[in-house]
């Protein structure tokens, strides 16, 4: 599953853990991407949609 919005546009992006001793790993900050049935224009269809759009009202379930 694309990990996408196709709404917004909210992609992984890389960043850094850091540990208590200051030990540094890279890691990867995902958006939590849900698979919804969304109406555009009058029309049903399946989008991957981010949590942030759903709740804000961005987008109307099918």
């Amino acid at each position: 599953m694309s990990k996408v919005c196709e709404i917004c546009g909210k992609h992984p992006v890389a960043g850094r853990s850091i540990s208590h001793s200051h030990r540094v790993t890279n890691r990867v900050f995902r958006p939590n991407i849900q698979r919804v049935t969304i109406k555009v224009n009058g029309v049903a269809k399946k989008a991957n949609v981010c949590t942030n759009c759903l709740k804000s009202g961005k987008v109307t379930r099918a």
